[in-house]
């Protein structure tokens, strides 16, 4: 029976319909018998896609606005479910709980399994958000390659319906990324493509890391061992202000 709910918060708009698809990243084998997954999403917003500056702002305050009541509403931890990490360092400094993102995850688990690492995307749009985390997890000088497709994410569908089109391309990245730029170790570029993750892991000769199910693998981890982010590292607000955080929420 499940004893320890883990909310993963999603940082752009998500239909209920689509966020079933998004829960389709975990499956049962990888989730602990005592964990229940929760996944949740800004309601609306011009959060559609993270594709500037600006968006990445905007998807900062919205996870934050979103999770930063998660340890008082009796979560055990929260996974930011996007290779963005949105407001990951903003919910550690809040909460007390483990708090993981899916890039920072990916990052890690990369390098352990390889010391090239690479990341395969959808589009260009997207290759500024992987060198920070790479950086932050002392693997700038191992990320040696991010190529994309050039196709326009969906984050209502996800790769749905699109399969045949999409995942012979993805491979083909993937390859070159390998024979052209010594590629280890692949991470797959955002958590909306976690249904092409199958079919490059059979067709692939590295490992691929899926990143929505790495967070939540390693947020696991963290529960069993009784661990959580250091107060050293991640200081605690002075005065937090949860209810103008809260006022942003509701009135999504």
């Amino acid at each position: 029976m499940a004893t320890r709910r883990v909310l993963h918060v999603l940082p752009v708009a998500v239909p209920p319909p689509a966020r079933a698809a998004f829960a389709e990243q975990l499956p049962a084998e990888i989730v602990d018998d005592d964990v229940a997954v929760e996944f949740t999403a800004p309601a609306d917003g011009p959060l559609n896609m993270i594709d500037s500056a600006y968006e990445r702002t905007l998807s900062d305050v919205a996870v934050l606005a979103a999770a930063t009541g998660a340890q008082a509403d009796g979560y055990a931890a929260v996974v930011v479910n996007s290779m963005s990490d949105s407001g990951l360092g903003a919910l550690r400094s809040r909460l007390d709980i483990p708090v993981v993102g899916a890039c920072q995850a990916s990052m890690a688990l990369a390098g352990v399994l390889g010391h090239r690492i690479g990341v395969i995307t959808m589009w260009p749009p997207w290759h500024a958000l992987y060198p920070s985390a790479a950086s932050a997890a002392g693997l700038a000088d191992r990320l040696v390659s991010v190529r994309d497709i050039g196709v326009r994410p969906d984050s209502a569908a996800l790769l749905t319906g699109r399969e045949d089109e999409i995942f012979p391309v993805l491979l083909d990245t993937a390859r070159a990324a390998i024979d052209e730029d010594d590629v280890h170790v692949l991470i797959l570029g955002s958590t909306t493509m976690h249904q092409s993750h199958r079919y490059l892991a059979e067709h692939l000769p590295i490992p691929v890391i899926n990143p929505g199910a790495a967070a939540h693998q390693l947020v696991q981890q963290l529960l069993r061992a009784g661990l959580t982010h250091s107060r050293r590292g991640h200081p605690s607000p002075a005065r937090p202000n949860d209810e103008f955080l809260a006022h942003l929420h509701q009135g999504r």
